[in-house]
């Protein structure tokens, strides 16, 4: 059993060692597939992918008179955060934003370039929204957030949430990230590269040289005959020979 389990673990490093050999002489079409890969996607993502900016506003959840210094207030804010994140976007909210800009839309697509966020452990919602121009993004973030303010005494019998913090314009864009995107680009022509070398070795099933013999027919091999062009270009390498000596002899006579 032991003695199996040993020819085992050999068989497994063998062939382990036989993939790496394979990818080692194939290293340079492997290069080239990631190189050819990160470029075009570095080309791809600077020319055709449109750059997308990214502007928060913030809106105090509790109201002025609202005290925090009880915990039955910290239990209130912490659940009038999930309610405001619910309300910002209702379609009350969200389609007289899009009224106001003149957006032409799907209120289901539009609401998808919305963020509404509670960061961890504070009583602040964070209402980011998406867009390819960034000056319209800010606006748009800011109008959520006004009218945020506007629905909620509305919709529920409590103060509006104070202390807005207003939207600015992005100066960079937040995607697309173009190091990302080439080093995805590159892993994944490495992984195609990679595996269709791997694959096209282990398809072929020809016996190219007597290790091949031993390994797949598990037969040792006494003797090696040459291939055909080798015995082709020794005989005419003999034939040239003599007729040398030939013409060599009448000279002589």
């Amino acid at each position: 059993m032991e003695k199996y389990e040993v020819q085992q673990t050999e068989e497994q490093e063998i062939d382990l060692l036989e993939v790496f050999n394979v990818l080692l002489r194939k290293a340079w079409i492997i290069v080239i597939s990631v190189i050819v890969g990160v470029a075009l996607t570095g080309f791809y993502t600077v020319f055709f992918v449109t750059p997308m900016y990214e502007a928060s506003s913030m809106i105090y959840i509790l109201s002025k008179s609202t005290s925090i210094t009880s915990l039955a207030d910290l239990q209130i804010g912490s659940s009038l955060a999930a309610d405001y994140q619910i309300i910002a976007t209702t379609r009350e909210v969200v389609e007289k934003v899009m009224t106001d800009f003149r957006i032409d839309a799907r209120y289901e697509d539009f609401v998808e370039t919305i963020s509404v966020t509670n960061p961890t452990d504070s009583h602040i919602l964070q209402i980011t929204v998406t867009n390819e121009d960034p000056v319209l993004a800010a606006q748009l973030s800011n109008a959520i957030a006004d009218q945020l303010k506007e629905q909620i005494p509305e919709v529920m019998t409590i103060e509006n949430p104070t202390n807005v913090t207003r939207a600015v314009v992005p100066e960079k864009a937040s995607s697309p990230r173009l190091m990302v995107n080439c080093a995805i680009g590159g892993v994944v022509c490495f992984v195609v590269a990679a595996g269709a070398i791997l694959i096209s070795h282990f398809m072929d099933d020809t016996i190219k040289d007597a290790q091949d013999v031993e390994k797949y027919l598990h037969i040792n091999t006494l003797a090696a005959i040459p291939m055909e062009h080798a015995v082709k270009g020794g005989k005419g390498s003999t034939e040239s020979s003599g007729k040398h000596k030939k013409n060599g002899g009448k000279k002589s006579e």
